[in-house]
Protein backbone atom coordinates (compact mmCIF):
# COMPACT_ATOMS: atom_id res chain seq x y z
CA UNK A 1 0.00 0.00 0.00
CA UNK A 2 0.88 3.66 -0.32
CA UNK A 3 0.62 6.26 2.41
CA UNK A 4 0.33 9.94 1.56
CA UNK A 5 0.87 12.81 3.99
CA UNK A 6 0.09 16.39 3.05
CA UNK A 7 1.53 19.52 4.62
CA UNK A 8 1.59 23.24 4.01
CA UNK A 9 -2.02 24.22 4.42
CA UNK A 10 -3.09 27.26 6.38
CA UNK A 11 -4.73 30.64 6.33
CA UNK A 12 -3.80 33.14 3.62
CA UNK A 13 -5.24 36.40 2.39
CA UNK A 14 -6.84 36.91 -0.99
CA UNK A 15 -4.15 37.26 -3.62
CA UNK A 16 -1.61 35.42 -1.53
CA UNK A 17 0.33 32.25 -2.22
CA UNK A 18 0.72 28.90 -0.57
CA UNK A 19 2.67 25.75 -1.36
CA UNK A 20 1.33 22.33 -0.46
CA UNK A 21 3.54 19.28 -0.20
CA UNK A 22 2.75 15.61 -0.18
CA UNK A 23 5.13 12.81 0.71
CA UNK A 24 4.46 9.24 -0.32
CA UNK A 25 5.73 6.21 1.53
CA UNK A 26 5.22 2.48 1.48
CA UNK A 27 4.93 0.74 -1.89
CA UNK A 28 5.78 3.84 -3.87
CA UNK A 29 6.78 1.72 -6.86
CA UNK A 30 3.04 1.30 -7.43
CA UNK A 31 2.59 4.99 -8.19
CA UNK A 32 2.19 6.25 -11.72
CA UNK A 33 0.52 9.66 -11.67
CA UNK A 34 0.09 11.93 -8.66
CA UNK A 35 -2.34 14.73 -8.16
CA UNK A 36 -4.36 17.07 -6.01
CA UNK A 37 -8.07 17.27 -5.36
CA UNK A 38 -10.04 19.59 -3.11
CA UNK A 39 -13.35 19.63 -1.32
CA UNK A 40 -15.08 22.80 -0.20
CA UNK A 41 -17.77 22.76 2.49
CA UNK A 42 -21.02 21.40 1.11
CA UNK A 43 -19.47 20.49 -2.23
CA UNK A 44 -18.17 17.36 -3.87
CA UNK A 45 -14.49 16.63 -4.12
CA UNK A 46 -13.10 18.08 -7.34
CA UNK A 47 -10.00 17.62 -9.43
CA UNK A 48 -7.30 20.28 -9.15
CA UNK A 49 -4.16 19.04 -10.92
CA UNK A 50 -2.36 15.92 -12.09
CA UNK A 51 1.21 15.08 -13.03
CA UNK A 52 2.54 11.97 -14.72
CA UNK A 53 5.83 10.21 -14.05
CA UNK A 54 7.20 11.98 -17.08
CA UNK A 55 6.12 15.38 -15.84
CA UNK A 56 3.12 15.98 -18.06
CA UNK A 57 0.63 18.15 -16.19
CA UNK A 58 -3.07 18.88 -16.39
CA UNK A 59 -5.20 21.34 -14.46
CA UNK A 60 -8.77 22.19 -13.69
CA UNK A 61 -9.87 25.28 -15.59
CA UNK A 62 -10.53 27.06 -12.30
CA UNK A 63 -6.85 26.94 -11.29
CA UNK A 64 -5.10 27.03 -14.65
CA UNK A 65 -2.51 29.80 -14.73
CA UNK A 66 -2.54 30.17 -10.94
CA UNK A 67 -1.52 26.74 -9.64
CA UNK A 68 1.57 24.78 -10.61
CA UNK A 69 2.00 21.10 -9.83
CA UNK A 70 5.44 19.55 -9.63
CA UNK A 71 6.97 16.29 -8.58
CA UNK A 72 10.22 15.02 -7.10
CA UNK A 73 10.65 11.36 -7.94
CA UNK A 74 13.66 10.91 -5.72
CA UNK A 75 11.67 12.11 -2.73
CA UNK A 76 8.41 10.45 -3.78
CA UNK A 77 6.77 13.81 -3.34
CA UNK A 78 4.35 16.03 -5.17
CA UNK A 79 3.78 19.73 -4.67
CA UNK A 80 1.32 22.38 -5.75
CA UNK A 81 2.29 26.03 -5.76
CA UNK A 82 -0.85 28.11 -5.45
CA UNK A 83 -0.79 31.81 -6.33
CA UNK A 84 -3.33 34.60 -6.65
CA UNK A 85 -5.55 32.73 -4.23
CA UNK A 86 -9.26 33.47 -4.15
CA UNK A 87 -11.91 32.86 -1.47
CA UNK A 88 -13.34 30.10 -3.68
CA UNK A 89 -10.05 28.22 -3.33
CA UNK A 90 -10.91 27.58 0.30
CA UNK A 91 -11.15 23.83 0.76
CA UNK A 92 -9.54 20.75 2.17
CA UNK A 93 -6.84 19.74 -0.30
CA UNK A 94 -6.11 16.06 -0.80
CA UNK A 95 -3.05 14.48 -2.30
CA UNK A 96 -3.70 11.45 -4.49
CA UNK A 97 -1.65 8.77 -6.18
CA UNK A 98 -2.69 6.67 -9.13
CA UNK A 99 -1.77 3.18 -10.18
CA UNK A 100 -2.81 3.24 -13.80
CA UNK A 101 -5.58 5.62 -14.73
CA UNK A 102 -7.42 5.92 -11.42
CA UNK A 103 -6.39 7.54 -8.17
CA UNK A 104 -6.28 4.66 -5.72
CA UNK A 105 -4.49 6.22 -2.77
CA UNK A 106 -5.44 9.32 -0.81
CA UNK A 107 -4.01 11.47 1.90
CA UNK A 108 -5.92 12.76 4.90
CA UNK A 109 -6.14 16.29 3.57
CA UNK A 110 -4.89 19.71 4.59
CA UNK A 111 -7.06 22.78 5.09
CA UNK A 112 -6.52 25.88 2.98
CA UNK A 113 -8.48 28.96 3.93
CA UNK A 114 -8.38 32.13 1.86
CA UNK A 115 -9.67 35.14 3.73
CA UNK A 116 -11.06 38.25 2.08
Amino acid sequence: QVQLVESGGGLVQVGGSLRLSCAASGSTWLIDDMGWYRQAPGKQREFVARITRGGTTSYADSVKGRFTISRDGAKNSVYVQMTTLKPEDTAVYYCAAARGLWFNFWGQGTQVTVSS
